[in-house]
């Protein structure tokens, strides 16, 4: 079946698009996405991938110094382009409960309750469209990732990035639900149930994500669901968690139980689970690394056992550093530093390490300043612009690269520079980031992405005795690429790509 988008006269032929929406929040959308993405790269079809509105602390820099989504990013780069701010257009980063910074096409523009969001979608859901047009101008296939439920019966006619952007692109849609959870025929029915004739008529199938066991114990379940839908099942995914791609949402590490470090004869690092973090996919490399265990963890508990604490980015730097003096983290991760203990911190982690943190102008709450852990030498003041920026970076012969995401400047009134700065956004450079104390045992750093380069992880681990682990030599853009392939060969083997990719086709 072909489906073609719009096109307005004396205006280039726009691509057509397929929808992938979801029973839910964390069904499987992005990693499909990104499966599809690399299956049709590899079919020699220029594919790209776009979502009009994320909401995530999960963010990443494009080659241009813009901000955007992460599972964007991980799309473009299984598809095999640049990743671009049209790819996702809108990103929402909650700062509350209640509000978020918006960020419109790679920049920050205003920090939004939920209700004067609301009053924007207008001019938000036009930035959307004209930037679906763009992307659709320039490739051959636009795969259209939706966001949570398709079905909210309460924001359907609201919602800017499900429903509404597969009718403007006259999308059909594959609507992916998660057996592992639980209630898969539910999420399927029920699903389509409340969704009007219209949009029910749109759903060209399903793809039924996370099985575990046997898959023919589940042929009786595909021909229910087809016999009462009407509709097409493409496929069932076993589960997967033999090769990594990054999520993106935290609520993969959500609710971390304390943990016992002595329970493992391998060094654990503790990654403070903090309120508002932001960009957790940072250990990921460490994560996969055979001779150490990451563990999450957000009780308060001793640290004496663990061999590292890391103290990860944030999107409210403030509250969350409040929040550890709340909890009373503050004087265990003093205890655990002055006790030869080695402590990281990256970002909004960094910022909290020093004597304060200050928000003159309030941007990211109310202004005020707040004391910090006393653990680094530096001083925080938060001012506008943003920083955003792909960065090269030395470390003591050691090279690297990451990203660069935040709000304010960090002056150091003692210890040294941590890394050495090459290259931002493709400029050179020449000054220094960070800070270190020790030798490297307490440091902190507005780097992300830093544990992607192995010579980086390499030095890290030396910097407390464990030179001796493994490190792969593939970096991670090239591990990344690997774990794409597989991906897509995953998805080729249980899904009907033929069917699939038949209800698109370039023209």
């Amino acid at each position: 079946m072909l489906r073609r988008g719009p096109v307005l006269k004396n205006e280039p032929r726009q691509a057509p698009c397929l929808a992938i929406f979801g029973t839910g929040s964390d069904v499987g959308k992005s990693v499909v996405t990104t499966g599809l993405c690399r299956a049709l790269r590899q079919q020699a079809v220029k594919v790209a991938p776009y979502k009009a509105q994320n909401m995530s602390n999960n963010s990443g820099v494009t080659p241009e110094g813009l901000e955007m989504g992460r599972a964007q990013i991980v799309q473009a780069e299984a598809a095999g382009i640049p990743p671009h701010v049209d790819m996702n257009p809108i990103l929402l980063k909650p700062t509350s409960e209640v509000g978020a910074q918006v960020v419109l096409l790679g920049q920050a523009r205003a920090n939004l309750t939920a209700l004067e969001y609301h009053r924007r979608k207008e001019m938000l859901y036009d930035a959307a469209c004209g930037a679906l047009d763009r992307i659709r101008s320039q490739y051959e296939v636009v795969l259209i990732e939706g966001a949570g439920s398709c079905a909210e019966v309460n924001l359907q006619a609201h919602d800017i990035v499900n429903f509404k952007m597969a009718e403007y692109a006259d999308a059909p849609v594959i609507l992916v639900a998660d057996i592992h959870r639980g209630g898969v025929f539910a999420q399927v029915v029920g699903t389509m149930a409340c969704l009007p004739p219209e949009r029910q008529e749109r759903i060209a199938g399903f793809v039924i994500n996370r099985f575990r066991g046997d898959l023919r114990l589940f042929d009786d379940g595909v021909e229910w669901i087809q016999t009462r839908t009407g509709k097409p099942v493409f496929g069932v995914l076993p589960w997967y968690d033999h090769f990594v791609i990054e999520q993106e949402d935290s609520v993969v590490i959500e609710k971390p139980r304390a943990v016992r470090a002595e329970n493992t004869d391998l060094p654990v690092i503790a990654v403070i689970r903090i309120p508002h973090i932001s960009n957790f996919t940072d250990f990921d490399p460490l994560q996969a690394l055979d001779g150490v265990v990451v563990h999450f963890i957000e009780q308060v508990q001793a640290l004496d056992d663990f061999k590292a604490v890391i103290l990860p980015g944030s999107k409210n730097t403030r509250h969350d550093l409040e929040w550890l003096h709340r909890q009373g983290w503050t004087d265990q991760i003093r205890h655990f530093s002055r006790s030869g203990g080695h402590v990281l911190g990256i970002c909004g982690g960094y910022q909290m390490m020093g004597r304060r943190v200050s928000d003159p102008e309030g941007l990211e709450g109310a202004p005020g300043e707040t004391p910090g852990l006393g653990l680094l030498l530096v001083e925080t003041v938060f001012n506008a612009p943003k920083t955003s920026t792909r960065t090269r970076f030395d470390w003591h012969g050691a090279c690297g690269q990451g990203y660069e995401i935040h709000m304010g400047q960090t002056v150091r009134d003692g210890g040294d520079g941590l890394f050495t700065v090459k290259e931002r956004n493709r400029e050179a450079a020449d000054d220094v980031d960070g800070c270190h104390l020790g030798e490297g045992r307490i440091a902190g750093t507005y780097i992300h992405g830093l544990f992607d380069s192995p010579e980086i992880t390499r030095r890290w681990l030396h910097c407390w005795g464990l030179s001796h682990i493994g490190v792969d030599t593939v970096d991670g853009p090239e591990a990344r690429d690997r774990a794409y392939d597989q991906l897509a060969a995953h998805v080729a083997e249980h899904l009907d790509l033929p069917a699939i990719t038949g209800l698109v086709q370039p023209t």
